[in-house]
């Protein structure tokens, strides 16, 4: 076991203190059938407040880049989570929160300055094919997205129903192995990641993304199962950005993991965001339905809450 994995784990010895209850707690509280949540991002849920206040949706997931909720070192602005709280609570709807550390857009370098400009973090930031994603695997850039997970906590554990990790997936070249990168160095990160987050958030739900894992493909390095064995023996949940019925690259990574697993992770939170809208069903030739995709979640994923986006046709209606 590495180091990092080593310090994973024990970060969790203080949250496993008194947590013999979990899952018990977590039967009581989640429903058999998934919840439907809304999506969306840090700013939009005003405009989004209709569909907020629907009888057939339990809450909001709502993504934070780092950026936001951290302007400058060490000073954090949780403003916006506290305004969306507000306005959850107000309908008796729950929040979660995505802690997003990854970002979709060339031009989104969402991360404070001070990461991207300190010589000790390497630039915090490598290029993806669409965007950008933070290099968890250098000490310095990861002890400062944990210092943020843990002032999270101190702020709102216990009031939100879940803080969300983002992704696993990542795409990589040969300038991050310039950077220390390597494939367990990227998972140790990961891992440690989530067990900083669960030893802090003792009351509201841990949940990580996962989908892919960098350098792996059907399980051949055993991240998938180790992240999976980690989450069920530590009271984490998972889930992912995407549900896509049977969609082969998936089937062939994190999707049977899943299915193996119901029933055996304290919270599953699966999104069908504004991309996974324009998937076709091959066997109708039209965009997957809401039916389809709550059949697929529940039968196979085992999921108890669907974040979806506001443009998802059955929510216009």
């Amino acid at each position: 076991m590495s180091s990092i994995t080593t310090f994973a784990a024990t970060a969790l010895v203080l949250f496993a203190i008194g947590q013999g209850i979990a899952a018990v707690r977590a039967e009581e509280t989640l429903p058999p059938a998934p919840q439907n949540f809304l999506y969306t991002t840090a700013g939009e849920l005003e405009a989004n407040a209709t569909i907020l206040e629907r009888p057939d949706i339990a809450g909001v997931q709502v993504v934070y880049n780092w950026r936001r909720l951290e302007p400058a070192e060490g000073q954090y602005d949780f403003s916006q989570i506290e305004a969306d709280l507000a306005a959850a609570q107000k309908l008796g709807k729950q929040l979660v929160i995505q802690v997003q550390d990854r970002f979709f857009s060339l031009k989104s370098r969402n991360i404070p300055d001070y990461v991207l400009q300190g010589k000790q973090y390497q630039g915090g930031l490598f290029p993806q094919p669409d965007g950008w994603a933070t290099m968890q695997w250098i000490p310095e850039v990861r002890a400062r997205y944990q210092a943020l997970l843990q002032a999270l906590a101190q702020k709102f554990d216990g009031k939100v129903l879940a803080v969300n990790l983002p992704e696993t997936a990542i795409e990589t070249s040969e300038d991050e192995k310039r950077h220390g990168f390597t494939c367990d160095a990227y998972f140790d990160a990961e891992l440690e990641n989530l067990g900083v987050a669960r030893a802090a958030f003792s009351k509201s739900h841990v949940v990580q993304y996962v989908n892919f894992w960098p350098c792996e493909w059907e399980n051949d390095h055993k991240y998938m199962s180790r992240l999976f064995e980690f989450a069920a023996a530590h009271d984490i949940g998972l889930g992912g950005p995407d549900i896509v019925p049977w969609r082969k690259g998936q089937m062939k990574n994190s999707y049977p993991f899943f299915n193996q697993y119901k029933g055996k992770l304290s919270f599953v939170g699966m999104a069908v965001q504004e991309p996974t809208l324009e998937y076709q069903n091959d066997k109708t030739g039209k965009p997957f339905t809401k039916d389809e995709f709550t059949e697929f979640a529940t039968d196979y994923l085992g999921v108890n809450a669907i974040f979806w986006s506001a443009e998802s046709p059955w929510l216009k209606k």
